[in-house]
């Protein structure tokens, strides 16, 4: 039985990408466009040159063949030792096109990537291709109701299977046995539940266990209440936007989510759009200024700025195995790969959600 039976998910209807252009003869100044993921999105998009389109046209060609398990697929390089980098320069790949394809295909949140060796990009690369192909118009779905319906429907799938829950419950302390290995969780209204393990986020041990914890930064949100879509999106009622950091000479992106009432989470008519960014100076507001221009007219808005936790070992030693906090990524890549690290230290075994992508899926159709 798997919580997918409890939710209901639509796919958000586009991906876009900061780069502005200057307006032409025959065309107005641009900010917001849409994310190439094929040979004949590249070919027909707006972001590049005509001599860039072909460059990225080959590129995708090449990643859409490219198998690791395949050497006569790779061209040369060698997925181990050759770099990212080495891969762009080989395409002729300009910097703006570098931009959307680490930070809106890969997904990744800096450059450092681009001097390391090629094969995780290349999977990555693969994925999204891989998503858009099947899913069509985006490769990210987004829950029905808003992500509170998450751990809503992970309750549902407990109760059936058995178990115990308890929402919106506030946890006293955690209790060891002589090993050091937790073995009850306390409620501040003196309920006691027992356990094994304990799976958690950084604030349900700040107070008892600080010395487990440290900060790796800050980030600011802004959730918006938009009367219209966001201009530039094809009237799109949901989208995800990405500014990549060198678009606005930053050392962090800035990550735009656009929902609306046909994910059910606001009254129709209406747009909410979640804006996020990692903190860089002394004023967090003005960091999100350019993003939040890209949204037209802001009905209300309401900013929160949080620390960014991460906690200092493992678990192993007393199974309260903590999660980092959530980062700026609207896209719950970097999420994703703390669960899977979360499971390999409570198993000791990685867990394996990899996709095959079947060559046939990427052709274009």
């Amino acid at each position: 039985m798997h919580i997918s039976m409890y939710l209901e998910w639509q796919v958000v209807e586009g991906t876009f990408v900061y780069q502005y252009q200057k307006a032409g003869y025959f065309s107005s100044e641009k900010y917001i466009h849409k994310v190439p993921a094929t040979e004949s999105e590249a070919l027909m998009s707006p972001l590049m040159p005509l001599l860039e389109k072909n460059r990225c046209r080959s590129f995708f060609a090449y990643c859409a063949q490219w198998q690791a398990d395949k050497p006569e697929t790779w061209k040369g390089f060698d997925p181990k030792r050759h770099s990212m980098d080495q891969v762009y320069k080989y395409f002729g790949l300009e910097t703006n096109t570098i931009d959307f394809v680490g930070h809106a295909v890969a997904l990744y949140t800096c450059d450092d990537y681009l001097k390391q060796p090629m094969h995780e990009t290349m999977e990555r690369i693969k994925l999204y291709m891989y998503s858009v192909s099947r899913y069509g118009r985006s490769p990210f779905i987004y829950p029905v109701y808003g992500l509170g319906g998450l751990p809503e429907g992970f309750s549902r799938l407990c109760a059936v299977n058995g178990g115990t829950y308890m929402l919106n419950t506030p946890v006293e302390s955690f209790e060891l046995d002589e090993q050091g290995k937790v073995c009850r969780v306390r409620t501040k209204d003196g309920q006691v539940a027992r356990c094994k393990m304990v799976v958690c986020d950084p604030s349900y041990i700040a107070q008892q266990f600080p010395s487990r914890l440290r900060c790796n930064g800050r980030v600011i949100r802004c959730i918006c209440i938009l009367g219209a879509p966001v201009p530039s999106t094809n009237g799109s009622t949901s989208c995800q936007i990405i500014i990549p950091q060198r678009q606005l000479n930053r050392h962090n992106d800035i990550y735009i989510m656009v929902v609306s009432s046909p994910h059910g989470i606001c009254l129709k008519g209406k747009t909410i759009a979640i804006v996020s960014t990692t903190v860089e100076t002394d004023d967090p507001e003005s960091e999100l200024a350019p993003a939040l221009k890209l949204l037209g007219n802001i009905e209300e808005k309401f900013v929160a700025v949080s620390d960014l936790l991460e906690c200092t070992d493992t678990g192993r030693e007393s199974n309260i195995f903590v999660s980092n906090s959530f980062d700026a990524t609207s896209h719950f890549e970097s999420a994703t790969q703390d669960v899977l690290r979360i499971w390999e230290n409570m198993t000791g075994e990685p867990l394996d959600l990899s996709v095959k992508a079947d060559r046939e899926d990427l052709q274009e159709q």
